[in-house]
């Protein structure tokens, strides 16, 4: 009787899946297409309907790693797929986004601008990968990110996208000034995502316990605000995130000196780049 030559890698293609792997992976492919559907809804100039899309894109991004966590079915195939549909939906889709409303005004800058966005998103995406096997920092260990996430950058690059809307076009009379506006956001956002900057993550957050209905109490605030006032609620949001950078840094610092005061041993590791071949 022949054996076959792979048996191995026939045993693994006729292992069954879990469905509770795939609930995850389901998530991450519907934040891809809402993020993509952005694009198509800009080219027809829905500005409002592109916005919603790259929105509702973030939103599935936050719950397709925790919904992964709470079943269990979490893998490296989840994770690449994450990376790569982050690159499309706050990447590739925000810059084309932001092309097409402002940035093709201000000629080979407006193009330079975008591809900086789509760039550095998917560099910060490289990176994320790359220490996902990597020793343990002080900033994982702390709960801090270093850069800024690719769906807050994609946030930071369409503030202004949500200021014009939340005001209904205040610079569609001077195109060369909205041009302008948007780059210089566009390539803030994209330094701030491949920067070293420690930024605030879920798990780095700490709030004291008498904190807790003021917190919620906002929550619902915040809640009818977008409701109500959806575009300039997500340009405070926004402009709040940014603000908060430089705490999130301040406070990384304290929280590591703290920790080198109780080990005194631990210094942070320096990561040497392999040779290259």
């Amino acid at each position: 009787m022949d054996e076959s030559p792979f048996p191995a890698r026939s045993a693994a293609r006729l292992r069954p899946v879990p469905l509770r792997t795939l609930i995850p992976n389901a998530i991450t492919m519907l934040a891809l297409v809402a993020g993509a559907t952005g694009v198509r809804f800009a080219i027809g100039g829905e500005w409002e309907k592109a916005a919603t899309a790259i929105v509702v894109a973030a939103v599935l991004d936050g719950l397709d790693g925790r919904v992964a966590r709470l079943l269990r079915g979490t893998s490296r195939f989840g994770a690449e797929l994450d990376s790569l549909s982050d690159v499309t939906a706050f990447g590739v889709a925000p810059a084309l986004i932001l092309y097409l409303w402002a940035l093709q005004d201000v000629g080979r800058f407006g193009w330079v601008a975008a591809l900086a966005l789509a760039v550095c998103c998917a560099l910060r995406l490289a990176r994320f990968n790359a220490a996902l096997d990597g020793e343990e920092t002080p900033r994982k260990q702390l709960g801090f990110l270093t850069g800024v996430p690719a769906p807050a950058g994609a946030g930071l690059a369409l503030s202004p996208l949500f200021f014009s809307l939340a005001l209904d076009g205040p610079w569609d009379s001077r195109p060369e000034l909205r041009g302008a506006i948007a780059g210089a956001v566009i390539l803030l956002a994209a330094g701030l995502m491949v920067s070293t900057l420690p930024t605030w993550s879920s798990t780095s957050l700490r709030l004291p316990a008498h904190a807790r209905v003021p917190l919620l109490a906002s929550i619902g605030i915040m809640a009818a605000f977008l409701a109500l006032a959806p575009w300039a609620t997500l340009f405070v949001l926004a402009l709040l995130y940014a603000l908060s950078i430089p705490f999130a840094s301040l406070s990384f610092r304290r929280r590591r000196a703290d920790l080198q005061a109780a080990s005194p041993g631990v210094a942070e590791p320096v990561s040497v780049p392999p040779p290259v071949p």
